[in-house]
């Protein structure tokens, strides 16, 4: 008869082994943790990590404590510079309008209508 015996053993406080991670997989786990459409809880769980400790190595790389490798897919920004808006050279408003035909020219009163204006022009028309 065969017997296998098996040996469970139980920490004192019940919780996991501490483990120390090198600071380069810490980076590259992160790393992974910011690619787009990654999720903090996956890549922790793909890593065998809780997620908030995921998200305190977040929390340090932002604040420079750990160095994030360089991405594979490398995207690089080009500076714009932005000139101001050029102002549009203010329109002349004319103080009176006026009717030029041939060597004549009518000057009506300031703020004509343009009922007004038609009117004149139309008295100024030369038959044909």
């Amino acid at each position: 008869m065969e017997t296998t015996l098996e040996v469970l053993t139980t920490r004192k406080s019940g919780r996991e082994a501490h483990r120390h991670w090198p600071d380069d997989v810490k980076a590259q786990i992160v790393s992974e943790s910011l690619r787009p459409g990654a999720l903090v809880n996956e890549v922790a769980e793909r890593h065998g990590l809780k997620p908030n400790h995921l998200s305190t190595w977040r929390t340090m790389a932002r604040q420079g404590k750990l160095v994030l490798p360089a991405p594979e897919d490398a995207v690089e920004f080009a500076a714009v510079v932005v000139d101001p808006p050029v102002a549009e050279p203010p329109i002349k408003k004319a103080s009176r309008p006026e009717i030029i035909v041939g060597a004549v020219t009518i000057r009506l009163e300031e703020g004509a209508s343009a009922y007004r204006i038609a009117a004149v022009a139309r008295a100024c028309a030369v038959p044909a």
